[in-house]
């Protein structure tokens, strides 16, 4: 187990600074050099082609659609697009490159020099700069049987080739250096801007948990003010935005101890484990000489003109960082809210539910209460659960005329989400409404005030502080099916 520096004392002593390249997974229907189909989960080496292969004789043509989806990903990241761009042969050995090198781009990357402004939960914007994005193949994918699936303890290994090829663009940040406290809060809530964009653009499915979206985070330290950049090291392929937080926090304190001990943190590549919350060694870090890369010969260069570029812009939605500050102005809520309702993966189904009739106010209640406990009870994301857009406004709608309470609504909201149907499917099904038989609310109000002479003389005298306590027990009487407002009329009207 890796020695810790308490993170307080980390952040007090060095400034961190983080780089991130972040592999988006593009959605594609063909691979980016064949025509072999790009699926999710389909039967091991059955979505292959002589060129995803590497088989000898095969030659590999550009994707034109992963070739605009680069560009869209490149103007969404504020960056310029090179008028000529090459691919390049990336040289190094691992079991599932079947050819022994990967076509990516080097030097001549197809978008560079761009930056992404990060919201924090503070109000404050950070501005991650990148250096490039660039267009490349992926790997095959190795699948390591044993008890962890792990390479170390494994039994053996098999290789699936159905990921080799897929289109990938690899994201690139300079070094950004952070003096604060910020670094994982600023590293995670990148990531999570970048998937959604990826999103609005609809050029990857973004599911970090299927690995659409891949994160390797290098982080270094350096002495507090010393303007040095310190030796980093690289955590491969963290895909969770959770994790990115825990990844980078860990890493931190783990190299802060070594350097507060008057170590030398190595240069290396890490693996970040889920289940210990910890990364450990992988491999010694290679630099960009020992990929030996040069100009890919079966392919030419890509060139592109302004009225492409400007046809692709035109095409363009609005960006994730721009509508919520819209939807802050228009809903009128504030930047911790808006925070909230961001990072549980909300905002997109609020403003949905707003359109059809919700108030904002309203939608936030469901989406960041009943639904959202429900997703992290059953570690999920929000848009993957069934009550739609639709149902929430059904059922404001009820609640709203009287003819459900809130109790009500929860309790077949909880019905919908074990799978028993839509809204009022499930609400007709068990037959439950507001009891708007006044002489029943009557009965049960003066049968809870004879019962509690006490709070009935406070209320007469004009401390209305415990009236809760007749309306909870109208309410048992009624099993939750009052209307709250009625039976508060009905006890003013007793006094």
């Amino acid at each position: 187990m890796d020695q810790l520096l308490d993170y307080s004392e980390a952040v007090r002593k060095f400034d961190i600074t983080f780089g991130i390249e972040v592999h988006v997974e593009l959605n594609t229907k063909t691979k980016m050099f064949c025509s072999a189909p790009v699926s999710f989960a389909a039967p091991p080496n059955s979505q292959t082609t002589p060129v995803s292969l590497g088989l000898p004789g095969s030659l590999p043509v550009l994707n034109k659609t992963a070739l605009e989806y680069a560009i869209k990903i490149g103007l969404a990241l504020n960056c310029s697009v090179a008028k000529v761009s090459r691919f390049a042969r990336k040289n190094y050995f691992y079991p599932d490159l079947v050819k022994n090198y990967q076509i990516s781009q080097s030097d001549e990357p197809i978008v560079y020099n761009g930056f992404l402004n990060v919201p924090l939960d503070d109000g404050s914007v950070f501005k991650v700069e990148i250096e490039r994005a660039h267009m490349e193949e992926d790997a095959g994918k190795s699948n390591h049987i044993g008890k962890t699936g792990r390479i170390q303890g494994a039994h053996y290994s098999l290789i699936d080739y159905n990921r080799s090829g897929v289109p990938l663009v690899e994201i690139v940040t300079f070094p950004n250096l952070v003096t604060n406290a910020k670094a994982p809060e600023i590293i995670a809530s990148y990531v999570r801007g970048l998937r959604d964009i990826f999103k609005v653009l609809n050029v990857s499915d973004a599911k970090m948990e299927k690995g659409n979206v891949r994160a390797d985070i290098n982080i270094s330290l350096a002495p507090k003010n010393s303007q040095k950049l310190g030796i980093r090291t690289e955590t491969k392929n963290v895909n969770s935005l959770k994790s990115i937080i825990s990844c980078s926090t860990y890493e931190i304190c783990r190299q802060a101890y070594i350097l507060d001990k008057g170590g030398e943190v190595l240069q290396e590549t890490r693996h970040w484990h889920e289940d210990s919350l910890t990364t450990s060694s992988g491999r010694i870090k290679s630099d960009a000489d020992d990929y030996r890369y040069f100009p890919e010969p079966d392919l030419v260069p890509v060139v592109t003109n302004s009225q492409q570029i400007d046809k692709i812009r035109q095409t363009m939605p609005e960006l994730p960082f721009d509508k919520r500050q819209r939807l802050a102005k228009a809903w009128q809520f504030d930047v911790k809210t808006m925070s909230e309702i961001v990072n549980a993966g909300a905002l997109d189904l609020i403003e949905q539910a707003v359109k059809l009739g919700v108030s904002p106010q309203g939608a936030k209640k469901w989406y960041m209460g009943e639904l959202l406990r429900w997703a992290k009870a059953k570690s999920c994301e929000l848009d993957s659960l069934l009550p739609t857009a639709q149902d929430i406004v059904y059922m404001e709608k009820l609640i709203k005329n009287g003819k459900i309470n809130d109790k009500i609504a929860r309790t077949v909201l909880q019905k919908v989400l074990q799978g028993q149907g839509d809204f009022a499917t499930v609400l007709d099904k068990e037959n439950l409404h507001v009891v708007e038989d006044l002489s029943v609310l009557e009965q049960a109000v003066d049968t809870a005030l004879a019962n509690n002479l006490d709070i009935l003389q406070k209320l007469k005298s004009g401390n209305m502080a415990p009236i809760g306590v007749i309306i909870g027990q109208v309410m048992k009487v009624t099993k939750g099916q009052a209307d709250a407002k009625k039976v508060t009329d009905i006890i003013k009207s007793r006094l």
